[in-house]
């Protein structure tokens, strides 16, 4: 469903369980690396997330399939 947490008293509810989740998950993670803000942005994509990633690089955490984590990822190989 587009906009489908309007529509459904169920679906809206999972959705701030799974946001409630993600967002303890990012203290957690901020925990272990401190240095890339996690408590902070709570993983969006901010500035400050962005700078992170590219002094640090990526960690296992990171999700691959976003652009930016793909770009570190192939410079730290020396691909780009």
């Amino acid at each position: 469903f587009t906009k489908g947490d309007r529509l459904s008293f169920s679906i809206a509810a999972a959705s701030i369980i799974a946001k409630t989740c993600r967002d303890r998950l990012m203290v957690d993670l901020d925990r272990v690396y401190p240095q890339y803000g996690f408590a902070g942005h709570k993983g969006y994509p901010t500035k400050a997330h962005f700078a992170a990633l590219e002094q640090y690089g990526a960690i296992d955490e990171h999700r691959k399939s976003f652009k930016p984590v793909q770009r570190v990822l192939m410079q730290a190989k020396g691909e780009a």
